[in-house]
């Protein structure tokens, strides 16, 4: 799950499959006792119909954490963490850097860092959409070194600059699912 739609798309499944839920948050559902086998099958044909489904490998569940943990992070919070993302990852998991991003590596196929950039250069995309602040205050609020920084990170990403982007008509921005 990677919006907050997702969040009450589970929580209303769970609900009326039967299963009684604690708590559903991104990536994150959790129920009040053991599901049977027959629950689990299906809740995962049901959640297969709203294109998603339940990860039980303990690499991929981590994997999920990560990438939901980015999402809030860059997506959904007021302001960046201040730390290293490495840092604030390994505290908010209780885990190794290390571990943790070999560990999404080997899922994904790719690193953390094109994670967290790939993200924030959609969120860039979303705040050039508003054309409410300047590229300095978007670089300024995404922890960008420069609007030097950005800009070249920006153009590496999408092939514009973020001048270019922000005067087009039409913004073509990603789903967080495809990030």
């Amino acid at each position: 799950m990677v919006c907050l739609r997702c969040i009450l798309l589970v929580r209303e499944l769970l609900e009326s499959e039967g299963i009684p839920v604690e708590e559903v948050q991104l990536g994150y559902a959790c129920t009040r006792g053991e599901l049977e086998p027959e629950q689990l099958r299906k809740l995962n044909r049901s959640l297969k119909q709203l294109d998603l489904s339940l990860i039980c490998d303990k690499k991929e569940i981590l994997t999920e954490r990560v990438k939901n943990l980015v999402i809030e992070m860059v997506h959904h919070s007021e302001e960046l963490p201040k730390i290293n993302y490495s840092t604030y990852l390994s505290e908010q998991l209780s885990l190794n850097y290390t571990y943790i991003s070999n560990t999404f590596s080997e899922v994904t196929g790719s690193t953390i860092e094109n994670y967290i950039i790939s993200n924030k250069i959609e969120r860039v995309k979303e705040l050039l959409m508003y054309d409410e602040l300047s590229l300095t205050q978007i670089a300024d609020i995404m922890h960008y070194s420069s609007v030097a920084h950005l800009s070249n990170q920006f153009k590496k990403i999408t092939g514009y600059t973020p001048s270019w982007y922000k005067k087009q008509k039409m913004k073509k921005r990603l789903a967080l699912e495809e990030l």
